[in-house]
Formats: structure tokens, sequence, C-alpha cells
């Protein structure tokens, strides 16, 4: 028998965060028909910022990573909250990864892998993605990075 996803986070010594709190007036998911599509979700850990500053300049692309998996985790959170068992996902569908960098840094696609790699351990197959890497001056709180998913789910889930 396959592992769940939840599974999986537990072999990766991971688990499914609470639900960050958003920071302005949205909900981190939203669930229509078959769809749920996440907000942007921040590199929050019990309620605090990993890390904050540019990629490129504060920011190593190594702790840029580790705030994309960070934000993959909190989208994991926000599904499942719309969905209640990781199972129910069929297909990370879209993931956009947004990276507040330095106006040189171009390694934009690798910080995004810290979302995507967690994604396809989590969910084998059936998260390997469609994707956008997109550089920005500034994101909310100073983060270093933004992550947002669309998953398609089981339906009647």
């Amino acid at each position: 028998m396959a592992a769940t996803p939840e599974e999986r986070l537990a072999e990766l010594g991971l688990e499914v965060p609470e639900v960050a709190a958003p920071v302005a007036a949205y909900v981190p998911a939203v669930r229509h028909g078959d769809l749920v599509q996440t907000s942007g979700q921040l590199p929050m850990r019990r309620g605090e910022l990993l890390i904050t500053g540019k990629v490129g300049g504060e920011v190593s692309p190594e702790e840029a990573y580790a705030c994309a998996q960070q934000c993959a985790l909190n989208a994991i959170a926000a599904i499942q909250a719309q969905v209640g068992d990781l199972s129910a996902v069929e297909r990370v569908v879209k993931v956009t990864a947004f990276i507040a960098s330095t106006p040189d840094f171009t390694g934009q696609p690798g910080v995004a892998n810290g979302a995507s790699e967690l994604f396809g351990a989590v969910f084998g197959d059936a998260g390997v993605h469609a994707r956008s890497a997109v550089g920005v001056p500034v994101l909310p709180l100073d983060a270093p990075v933004e992550v947002e998913v669309l998953v398609a789910v089981r339906a009647g889930s």
C-alpha cells in the first residue's frame, strides 16, 4: 500500500503546521468544486517569519530554499483545512513562487525548488506541477519568498 501524504511528511521529519493566519483581509485558501487555490503563503513558523530580506542580499539562496519549503508546508496546511485528508489531492496543478531578490539575482528557479521538491516528495507523481518562479522587489513583511498553489481534489472529498 502506498504511503499517504501525511506518512511521507513524517518520513521527511515534517508535519503539517497550524494554518498560518492571514496578514490582511483574505483567507488562506478557497475551494471551488474540485479545485483548491491557496493564497500566497509566507515562510511563517509559529507566527513568525523564518527570515527577512532580499535573496542575493541578506538572504542566501539556501535560506530562501528553506523558506520556499516552509511556504509549501503552510500551503499544505491551508489545503488540508479545506479537504481534510491530504490523500484527496489528485494533482498539484500550478505553483507560483515569488522571490524578493536583488536586481542581479537570477536563481529564482532554484529557490522555488524548495516548494516544488517538497510537493513531489509529499504527493509523488501527483505533486509534479506547472510552475512560475518570479523575482519581485519586495513582498509582504519583507519576506524573501511567497508561494501560492492550485490543486485538484477528488470529487466528493
